[in-house]
């Protein structure tokens, strides 16, 4: 079972962002964090790096229906959007929540995960 859930866009980077957080929006996330990890890394360790900003993405609803199945499910949320740039494409990639689910043996949890994949599944899909 891969991890992600991903697609190569015919997008700049700068596009690939801006759609990305509109069509979570469109879907029911809202973005909570953007780091961007090519500055980050530059900035901390002097390091270059290829375009790649994680999107921290939240479904407030489904997020607070885990906490209440599962106390310690916040160490797994938001679910992290991916844009990066390699070799001339941009790719955007999606946690897929069912498989960082596994690890957890809760029925109510994996109902959650797998609806929170079909969402995400099309947002990706969509972008």
């Amino acid at each position: 079972m891969t991890y992600h859930i991903s697609k190569t866009v015919d997008l700049s980077f700068d596009e690939a962002i801006e759609r990305a957080t509109a069509v979570l929006a469109e879907n029911g996330f809202g973005v909570l964090t953007t780091i961007d990890v090519k500055a980050t890394l530059k900035k901390k360790l002097d390091e270059d790096f290829r375009p790649y900003t994680i999107l921290g993405a939240c479904n407030p609803k489904l997020a607070h229906t885990a906490l209440l199945a599962e106390p310690h499910i916040g160490t797994m949320l938001p679910c992290n959007v991916i844009v990066q740039e390699a070799d001339g494409k941009v790719e955007i990639s999606a946690v897929d929540p069912m498989a960082s689910m596994q690890a957890i043996e809760n029925a109510d949890l994996g109902e959650i995960a797998s609806k929170v994949r079909g969402m995400l599944e099309k947002v990706v899909a969509d972008i």
